[in-house]
């Protein structure tokens, strides 16, 4: 019988796999170095450890859940697929015209994002349809056949298909698709209106692309991992978490890859809405550092926030509009270049810099002993006593503290500052950086980062949490067991979803009500076809609707949640207050007797995933958690002072300890200041209450 669910998640510096026996309720994890020349060896380097050393049965897993920031990094670096574009006559240049508004105004040496389709690759054909779906111009077969072969002899292995006004009417789009599809099966196709089927040509085409450059990689890395994992005898089915925190099956995700982007990001943040638990209340900021970067996400009412889009990889990472677009459901977060294997450097006027340039696993912060020779975060945490070189990831990686001093010595001479002064500045500078980030993401909400408890989750998240709370005046943190491998058993309570948008332009007072219906209900059709193919029956589903809404002559839209329907005209007046009541959280008040346009339609179909539910694994109490002491550095006393350090796992529900203090797991190390004190919860949660905060 199947009784082990296994979670796998593809970082920048480590691999995490995380397995849950829904027997006893226990989980075993592991943490290995990500292999960048081929992640699924790591993963599967991990997977034969968890098979091996801890006995788990391949046969006995029956659900494997799979993260990565793989294509993510694709994008971001340039190594997709050689991608072609064919669009409608005239709109060759759409991805590089964008929106014409300079994303810093007075920057003379501004770089926009570089299109994924250089521009001898994007091809025009005859064809046109109308606003209303109408067609004006048909399209030319004969013309598209020769665009398509002459693409092909190019070197193109994957074309994006994006047609003017294909969201309304997508006959064009699929004829196209099919045509090129049978001449050249070799070729991976992606039509826009089966990715972002809305308006707005220039976001509906660059997610596309953006779909289109990284469809074969992905096809090629899951279909390989897929088999590897049948190799050893994992005969359940891959799925896949998406960037909205559900999950889907592999031919889906083959499919529309772009819907993955976050897909790693999205995991941390349900894990964090699911551990937060009674004690953290109903709104948690998110906080998971691992080795390449820091995420935060606000957790409102129990549930982290789902915004429509998102800007991937961003010229300059906190300006809108230096990225490309992506039209996707997607958690809301921000992710920031701050992580364990962040380089610190000295500029040109002697102030030191930490990221977001990362040493990442190859060759990774100098004390991995793998080759790196300049300051990281890591290497300040081991200096500063933070880290246990004897402990760190289990006692499974050996760590060369010699390489780390010399690292630090060099920083700290071109600083002139003394080592562990230099680690100092490394550690604050990045907690910095990060508390910035939490104070512009909170206050864009319109909400005071005080009001908030923070939970910290990731390799480096607990280690730091406690100075970037304090920065934020937050006087509540929890640490959840397990915190260093929190985003892979997010992937573990996922629930099967599917996103769906239509777009339907109307004002509300003159709606076609059942052509309204009609389109929610072949959305909701659609999406339990998905759930299904995933394995699920579509009836457990928990169907959400809501709209794209503006008032009329306004330029954008926000998303409304909208009651669960059906809808007829005596609809209008609950969808209506809907909207004011967003529209006024959002900008105060609304304008007087305008008219309300819907713009898009959106449905998501929500599955739970039987085994799911992973309880909340308490601490086991032991005879004394007590490993002893070592000099750890707090700034308050200027110089290390001896610091105790305690087993987390010899910690049992309701034990106290008062800061300073460290506490040590496999996964992860909580650092408590002198103002700290701590408490372990009933489910194994580690409360720590701050008395002197700065914010």
């Amino acid at each position: 019988m199947s009784r082990y669910s296994l979670g796998i998640d593809i970082g920048g510096t480590f691999t995490d796999i995380v397995v849950f026996d829904s027997d006893t309720g226990g989980r075993r994890s592991r943490k290995v170095l990500t292999t960048h020349d081929d992640p699924a060896r790591g993963v599967l380097e991990g997977i034969d450890l968890i098979l091996g050393q801890d006995g788990v049965p391949a046969d006995g897993i029956g659900r494997v859940v799979h993260a990565t920031t793989l294509f993510t990094n694709a994008l971001i670096e340039r190594k997709g697929a050689p991608t072609g574009l064919i669009t409608t006559r005239g709109f060759r240049d759409t991805l590089e015209i964008g929106r014409e508004r300079k994303y810093e105004l007075y920057d003379v040496a501004i770089r926009k994002p570089e299109p994924l389709v250089p521009r001898p690759w994007r091809r025009e054909v005859a064809e046109r349809v109308r606003a209303d779906g109408g067609v004006e111009v048909a399209l030319d077969l004969e013309e598209l056949d020769r665009i398509a072969a002459g693409l092909v002899a190019d070197g193109v292995t994957s074309l994006a298909i994006v047609f003017l006004h294909s969201y309304a009417n997508p006959a064009h789009e699929s004829a196209a698709a099919a045509r090129v599809q049978a001449a050249h099966p070799d070729l991976a196709v992606t039509r826009s209106s089966e990715v972002a089927p809305e308006v707005r040509e220039y976001e509906r085409a660059s997610t596309a692309v953006a779909n289109a450059y990284i469809k074969p990689l992905a096809a090629t890395y899951l279909d390989a991992l897929a088999a590897r994992m049948g190799e050893r005898g994992i005969g359940a089915s891959l799925l896949l978490m998406l960037s909205a925190g559900g999950l889907t099956h592999l031919a889906e995700a083959k499919r529309t890859p772009v819907q993955l982007l976050e897909s790693g990001p999205a995991a941390g943040a349900l894990a964090a809405a699911h551990l937060g638990g009674a004690a953290g209340g109903p709104d948690l900021l998110a906080f998971d550092m691992g080795g390449t970067t820091a995420k935060l996400s606000v957790i409102a009412d129990g549930e982290p926030l789902i915004a429509h889009g998102f800007e991937a990889a961003r010229q300059k990472r906190f300006i809108e509009g230096s990225g490309l677009p992506i039209r996707i459901s997607t958690i809301e977060l921000i992710e920031i270049g701050a992580g364990g294997g962040s380089i610190a450097g000295v500029d040109d006027i002697g102030l030191m810099k930490v990221g977001p340039r990362s040493a990442g696993s190859e060759p990774g912060p100098a004390a991995y002993g793998r080759g790196g020779r300049e300051a990281t975060v890591t290497d300040a945490d081991f200096l500063l006593g933070y880290l246990s070189p004897d402990y760190f990831a289990g006692g499974d990686m050996g760590i060369d503290m010699a390489a780390c001093r010399a690292a630090l010595a060099d920083l700290a001479q071109a600083s002139g500052l003394a080592p562990e002064r230099a680690a100092w500045g490394i550690h604050d500078i990045v907690n910095e950086n990060m508390a910035s980030a939490a104070r512009v993401h909170i206050a864009e909400r319109g909400r005071d980062p005080r009001d908030f408890t923070l939970l910290a989750t990731g390799g480096a998240g607990p280690v730091h949490a406690y100075h970037v709370a304090r920065k934020l005046g937050i006087r509540r943190l929890i640490c959840p067991p397990a915190a260093g491998v929190a985003s892979a058993l997010g992937l573990l309570l996922a629930p099967a979803r599917v996103d769906r948008v239509a777009a339907m332009t109307c004002r509300l007072d003159a709606a076609d009500w059942p052509a309204l219906e009609a389109a929610y209900q072949a959305m909701a059709a659609d999406a339990a076809e998905v759930i299904e193919a995933t394995g699920l029956d579509p009836a457990s589903a928990e169907v959400s609707r809501e709209a794209d809404m503006r008032f009329a002559g306004q330029a954008f839209e926000i998303v409304v949640r909208l009651p669960a329907g059906p809808f007829g005209p005596e609809s209008l007046p609950e969808i209506r207050r809907a909207y004011e009541k967003v529209y006024v959280e959002k900008f105060t008040r609304t304008p007087p007797e305008v008219p309300v346009e819907i713009v898009n339609l959106r449905l998501s179909l929500r599955a739970p995933v039987g085994g799911a539910d992973l309880g909340r694994a308490a601490g086991v109490a032991g005879a004394g958690s007590s490993k002893g002491e070592r000099p750890v550095y707090f700034p308050a006393a200027g110089a290390a002072r001896a610091t105790a350090v305690h087993d987390r796992a010899r910690l049992g529900p309701g034990d106290r300890l008062t800061g300073p203090v460290i506490v040590e797991e496999a996964e992860s190390t909580l650092v408590v200041g002198p103002e700290g004190r701590l408490r372990v919860l009933d489910d194994g949660a580690i409360l720590v209450e701050i008395e002197d905060v700065d914010g």
